[in-house]
């Protein structure tokens, strides 16, 4: 990676995210030698200004900031680092230097869960229940789709919300791999939901039934 280090004497801008949350979490700087140890280390390193020295993030409070990717900008002056926080990342104790709360969107586990089965199904471990969804075939699969849904909708008639969120979750996990064994990601359903959310969507898609360009 070729960084840049001459247009701010030295120094250039390193912006950390949270690489589950997506949270930005503070911005440092670095110089060469900085960049150099939180490469080496896995843990980010600045160069403080005011100090006039090198500072491992949670070097005295032990929240530290673990280094999962280092990104550089179009124009090799400005770092993106991903990284795992061990605890808040300000020093006046909250989550980020904005002051706001770095909490998991639940959504995006949907994607990391799409991501776990994907992986299940290129690798077909042994004992994993999934794996044994796979090797059914997708019809046994699809059947197995059909009787979660009628699950979650007896739960939704005539049953209790913390059943109902159980079934509609083994619905949603046995869709997901309904979408992988098909090629597709639970992505591509949300695609198309924003795609219909478009106020246009509804007059295109008549136009289109018109036409006889529909599929």
């Amino acid at each position: 990676m070729t960084i840049d280090f001459k247009k701010m004497d030295g120094l250039v801008p390193a912006i950390i995210q949270d690489a589950q949350t997506l949270k930005v979490l503070m911005l440092g700087f670095m110089n060469e030698e900085a960049y150099k140890k939180t490469v080496e280390t896995g843990l980010v390193t600045f160069w403080s200004r005011s100090r006039n020295c090198l500072w491992t993030k949670g070097e005295t409070s032990n929240n530290y900031l673990h280094v999962v990717e280092i990104l550089n900008d179009c124009d090799q002056d400005t770092l993106l680092i991903k990284a795992r926080p061990d605890g808040p990342t300000c020093h006046t104790g909250t989550d980020t230097c904005w002051g706001e709360v770095n909490a998991t969107n639940p959504l995006l586990f949907l994607s990391e869960l799409s991501n776990f089965i994907e992986k299940r199904h290129e690798e077909m471990p042994e004992g994993s229940y999934t794996t044994k969804l796979f090797s059914t075939g997708i019809n046994k699969i699809a059947q197995k789709v059909g009787e979660e849904a009628l699950e979650t909708v007896i739960e939704a008639t005539n049953g209790t919300n913390n059943n109902l969120i159980y079934e509609a979750s083994d619905l949603l996990y046995h869709l997901i791999v309904m979408l992988t064994e098909k090629g597709l990601r639970i992505e591509d359903i949300a695609e198309e939901l924003h795609r219909r959310h478009d106020p246009e969507w509804d007059k295109q898609r008549r136009l289109a039934k018109a036409a006889g360009t529909m599929k």
